[in-house]
Parts: structure tokens; sequence; C-alpha cells
């Protein structure tokens, strides 16, 4: 039993308080004082600053703060021994969080919650922020280097901050009578004797994390690279052989969007679209082969992989998301429609892809003379079809012709009576010539596609928002094939120590997983909860990055190893990094690690995000546009970030999804609160176990580490998105 009479490890001044928020840091190592005169006369008598921390029960970045650092005891170390730390309540005392609030937006231009003012025992404040990390994160000052620098600033120079929070008292007194004075200093107040204190709470002392840290540099000099070799006329980058490289177009999309960069933008639509004109598409069946042999897209490697397809139809996505551009969205459409009738299992599982050749021929399956298409549909339609189709005589690939539209100079959608046509052929084609389908199911490709097709289950709610959705979509499949191929992994995939396996075929699986299984498989399960708020997909995806970090991570220099830690030792145990042909395993647990630290808050997740960032930004320093879909990654951290939490009287319905599905998936997390998922919600991410849920729906809307006032209007909210 402590002093208080609890068998807590700690319990401080906070203990007697009737508010839910003072009381939840009641048990913090922080030696808290309410607002008052004990506070302050401990501050005068032992001449310590003052370190006042205001916020409320249902703020997300407080609760954030209050894991990363208040429970942390090197923080608290530091604040016990230099500082006297007041708790207070907003809802409680809004005369006091006006103040201080006024304060921060005066020093910073800006503000919100958790608010953070350091101050003298007169209570003058002289440093002001909202959010701080534990440590130090790039251009983010770590609240640790902040109270180390202050105690010692207090220690050696207690004058020039006294003086500074006299003159923030001066401005804070003359801006109330209507005489407001803007600052000549860009934030940095003079002091009486010509020095000066920079106040901004995210830039008063240069940063210094225990490692590199990504920088924007990094997404200038990736871009910089595929501008400088991005191909004018026929789009993509270099010369022949082309790769489709979909996770590039992704990062020069998003890129482009953030920045406000038209010109990267473009050249990843551009990209798109030419591909899509391109022999590279399938015209007649859908779905992309794996590369292009010429600079056109025109003759491929006509092999396809899933994994292309997956990572391609989340690129169409998110194009057209950002462009509203229609022919993104049916290329989308005809992959998954390719996906859907030739490399989907009875039991879900999605096949790895279908070979090139037949009858030991490379492209006699998707090749065709004119005499064929006529005698398929007649001289007249036939003849149609081939003209449009560069279907001639002489043909462009051995003999005979590879459909396409490359002499399309601008985006395009067939007509109802072509989109026939292309059935009919296709139908003949499937009884032409045999095409060998490999038709294993691994758990990191699978994975890939299922996340695809949660991202079109989203775009198929938008549409059905917009009223623009056809009967017949193939979209509206998207859920369910998502559903169905974790399913059959969760099924099929996990063995009897619930560990993930590498493949699946003719009633067996095999081969301990590899890291490319486990973080692909969490990336589709955080992208299926992005979709229809299903507890049992977070939970399972904390568990799989929970295996993860167990048995892949390298404690000594970061990264994830290859294989895992009990699995057979080889001559070498490689961390691949490079994003090839596909993403790396390393890139995919980024995203990974970003989405759980963005949605539970909980710092375990935080820093294991912060350390294999930071880990990256080393790795891709050389050559960023290699690494692509890390850089994709690293925007989650460089940019800003929302967090919107949905409190909910009832279950989630699909009319919310599909208004949550139109709102762009980067650098938002959301969580959905329902009575029937309160319980394990605040198992995962703790902070939601303090947001109330009442009569009517309630959304909490977060921001780069400050909370804005609770709204019952979802509309407003999704307007500020």
């Amino acid at each position: 039993m402590n002093d208080y009479g609890t068998e807590f490890p700690y319990t401080n001044h906070l203990i007697n308080e009737k508010s839910p928020y003072l009381l939840s840091h009641a048990h913090n190592p922080v030696d808290w004082y309410p607002w008052g005169a004990e506070a302050f006369e401990k501050a005068k008598k032992e001449n310590k600053p003052v370190f006042l921390s205001i916020g409320y029960s249902t703020c997300h970045w407080c609760h954030v703060m209050e894991r990363e650092s208040f429970e942390h005891e090197d923080a608290a170390r530091l604040l016990n021994q230099y500082f006297v730390s007041i708790k207070v309540d907003r809802e409680e005392r809004p005369d006091i969080d006006s103040v201080y609030m006024a304060v921060c937006q005066a020093v910073n231009q800006s503000g919100g919650w958790p608010l953070t003012i350091i101050m003298t025992p007169e209570q003058q404040p002289f440093f002001a922020a909202t959010y701080l990390p534990r440590v130090s994160r790039g251009q983010m000052t770590g609240l640790i280097q902040v109270l180390g620098q202050i105690a010692h600033m207090w220690k050696t120079e207690e004058q020039k901050l006294r003086q500074t929070g006299a003159a923030i008292c001066d401005f804070l007194a003359q801006n109330s009578r209507g005489r407001q004075k803007e600052s000549q200093n860009n934030g940095v107040k003079n002091t009486d004797d010509g020095s000066s204190v920079l106040l901004k709470g995210t830039g008063m002392m240069t940063a210094s994390p225990d490692g590199p840290w990504p920088d924007k540099a990094l997404f200038r000099r990736a871009a910089s690279v595929f501008r400088q070799s991005f191909d004018q006329e026929y789009g993509g980058f270099g010369q022949a052989p082309k790769f489709p490289m979909p996770h590039n177009l992704m990062f020069l999309l998003r890129y482009g969007k953030l920045e406000k960069d038209k010109m990267t933008e473009y050249i990843a639509a551009q990209t798109l679209f030419t591909m899509l004109r391109g022999g590279i598409f399938d015209q007649i069946g859908g779905g992309f082969s794996r590369y292009s042999t010429d600079r056109q897209w025109l003759a491929p490697h006509f092999e396809k992989m899933l994994y292309d397809n997956a990572l391609l139809a989340m690129a169409y996505l998110e194009c057209w998301e950002q462009t509203g551009a229609n022919w993104c969205l049916w290329a989308a459409r005809r992959i998954f429609t390719y996906v859907f009738r030739e490399l989907t299992g009875e039991e879900g599982g999605f096949f790895c892809g279908q070979d090139a050749d037949s009858q030991g021929v490379e492209g006699k399956y998707y090749t065709f003379s004119p005499a064929e298409i006529k005698q398929v549909l007649g001289e007249k339609r036939g003849g149609a079809f081939c003209r449009r189709y560069d279907i001639t005589e002489h043909g462009n690939f051995e003999g005979k012709s590879i459909p396409n539209l490359i002499r399309e100079d601008r985006p395009w959608l067939p007509d109802p009576e072509t989109a026939k046509d292309c059935e009919t052929v296709f139908q003949y084609r499937l009884h032409r010539y045999p095409l060998h389908k490999d038709d294993k199911v691994l758990t990191s490709w699978s994975s890939l596609m299922a996340a695809a097709c949660a991202k079109g289950a989203r775009a198929a709610f938008r549409l059905q928002r917009e009223d623009m959705r056809p009967d017949d979509d193939i979209l509206t499949q998207c859920l369910a094939r998502a559903e169905n191929s974790l399913r059959f992994i969760r099924s099929r995939l996990v063995g009897p120590d619930g560990r993930l396996m590498v493949r699946y075929r003719d009633g067996e699986a095999a081969h301990s997983g590899h890291l490319d299984d486990y973080a692909f498989y969490a990336l589709a399960l955080l992208s299926m909860y992005r979709t229809v708020f299903d507890i049992s997909y977070l939970e399972e995806a904390v568990r799989a990055a929970k295996l993860m970090t167990e048995y892949f991570s390298d404690r000594k220099q970061g990264g994830f190893y290859l294989y895992a830690s009990d699995a057979e030792a080889l001559i070498s145990r490689p961390v691949d990094t490079w994003d090839g042909a596909m993403p790396s395993g390393n890139s995919a647990a980024a995203h990974v690690l970003c989405g759980l630290a963005g949605l539970t808050a909980l710092p375990e997740w935080m820093e294991l995000r912060d350390r294999h960032l930071s880990f990256l930004a080393d790795e891709v320093k050389e050559y960023p546009s290699g690494y692509s879909y890390s850089l994709l990654a690293m925007t989650e951290v460089l940019y800003p970030s929302k967090e919107l939490i949905c409190v909910l009287p009832g279950p989630c319905e699909d009319s919310l999804k599909a208004r949550l599905a139109v709102v762009p998936d980067y650098g938002l997390h959301i969580l959905v609160k329902t009575p029937d998922n309160a319980e394990k919600l605040a198992q995962l991410a703790p902070f939601t176990a303090d947001y109330p849920i009442g009569e009517t729906p309630r959304y909490y809307l977060c921001e780069n580490g400050s909370c804005r006032q609770p709204s019952e209007n979802l509309n407003a909210v999704l307007e500020l998105l």
C-alpha cells in the first residue's frame, strides 16, 4: 500500500479529484498536482518552473502523450526533479484553458489539445506547444529534450526565461485590449538585454533523435529521378523493357497530391493511361501481363501475376480517387474481373498467376489474325473490332496481332457493343488453346489482392452513395472476395502454433511464413478494417504484427529479416528493403506499423514505427527512387495526419461506411466505437475507453496532435477532411 492507500506503483495528487480526465492520470509516475495554491507554492519555495498540461478525457492525442510520455519513467524523472507538474481538465476549467490556449496560438499560430505550457511559478508562460513526442523525431522536438534544455536554462539563464514570460504576458494584455502587434521576429521574443528565446514548441532546439529520420528531401530526390527518366511519348520510365512498378506510381500520385505538384501527378496518371492502351493490358479478358518488352507497352512478356494485378488495381483506384478519371475506374474493374474469373479458387484463395505460353509458344493464347476475329464476330463487327484494336494482316507480334489501343491519344471507354464483342472473343479464346494456371495460394500475394479488393469495396461504397453504380458492377463483389480470401488464409494457412505458412495447394499448407507473409497479411487486415470497421480485423492485424516483430526484428541494427529467428538457418539472413517488382516486406511492415500506431496510439507501436522508419531512412538515402513504397509510408509522418473517432449508439450501418469511404486513405486513421465492440476496442486502443456512448452519434476529429471539439454533424466533419 502506498501513502494514498492504493496498490498501484504510483499515485499522485490527482487521486482525490472528480474529473475522469484527472483521475486517469492519478497513477502516472509523474507527481501531478491539480491547479491550485499548493502546486504554485511548492514551485515558488523550490524555485522550479511549472509544467502545465491541459486536455480532456476524450482527446485522442492527450491519451497518446500520456501513454508515450507521462507513463514513462524517464520523462517522469525529469518532471519530478526539475518541475512542478499540473494537470487541468479543460472542460472543468475553461478559463485556464482559454488563457493558455491564447498563448499557444500567439506563439505557434495554431493550438489544440493536449496543450503543453511551461511557465514561471508566477504563472508567466515562456514555452507553448501541443503534442510532443517523448523523444525528438525529425524536426519535431521531443518532450525529453525540451525538459532537459529548459531545466538547464532555468539553472543558468533563469532571468531570460522570466523576461520572456513577462513579455508574453505583456503581449497578451495588449491583445486583450485590442492592441495586438505582429511579431517582427517570426516567433522570437526579444528580452531586455537584447538576447532572444525561441518560443515555438516544435522548434525550440535542434532535434537529436537516436538515428536518421525521414525527410521530404528524399521525396524530392525520388520525384526528380522519375521526372528525368519519364518517357514523354509513351509513359513509363526509361527504355525497354518496361515494368509497371505500380508502387512507384502510387508514390508519385501521393507526392503530387501532397505537394500540389501537377507534373508529378500527371506523370503517374499518364503512365497508367499509356499502359492501359498497350498490349501489356489484356484488352480482351482484362488484367495485366508481367512487363513490356518494348517502349510502347505493346508486346509484353505474357505471364500474368497476381501481385502485379493487385498492386495495379490499387494504383488505378488511387488515381481515380485523385483525378476522377473514369478510365481509371474502368481499368480497376477489368483487373478484378480477370482475377475473380481466372485466379480465384472455390474456397476463396487467390491463385498465383497464368503462364505466358500455350502449346509451347509464348503469346499464342493472346494474339489474333483478322480472319479469326471475323470468324467469331462476323465480317462487319469483326472488321470494326480489328480496326479498333489494331489487328492487321501483317501483325505486330510474330505474324499475328496483340490487341491494343496505342493509337488512341485520349482517355476512352468502350461502348456497350464493343464490350459485348470483347466478351465474345474472350469466350472463343478460352477454348482455343490451353493456358497453364499456377493454382497454389501464397499468403503474401493473396493478402495483397485482399487489400486491393478492400480498396475496391470502398470504391463501390462511394459509387453507391453517388448513385453511379450499375447493378452488375464487379466492384460490388470486392468486399465478399476480400472476406473470403482472408478467411481462407485463417483456415488454411495458419499452422497449429498460430503462425502463418507460405503456401497452400492441393490440401496442404507448407513452409513457415516469411516477413512478406506477415507484413502483407497485416496490411490486408488493416485495409479491411478501414472498409467495414469490424474489430476482428484490427485484432488479427495486431496479432500478426506482434508475431512479425517477435520473430523477424533485427533488434541491433533495425529492420526485419526475411525469415524468422527460429527458421532454418541459411548462410545469410537477409534484410531486404529494395522495392523491386513488388514492395519489400520491410516497406510493407512500415505501412503496418504506421497504421497500428495511428489507430491504437499505443507507445509500443509508435516506438516500433519510429525505429523502423529511422532504419529505412538510412537505407533509402543513397537512391530513394528505388524504395518508393517505403517513401509512401514515410508520408504518414511527414505530412499532416488526422484521426477520426466515430462513437455510435448502435451498429455501424452500410450508409456510414459509404460516407467514410469517400475520404482519401492517406494521412487518416478512422476508428468506430459501438456498444458491441467498445470493450475489445478499449483493449486495442485504450484511449477510446473514455469516449462515452450516447443516444446520438458523435464524431471526434484530431489533426497533427490537436483534437477539435466533438461534433454530431458528420457532414461538417467530412468537410474538414
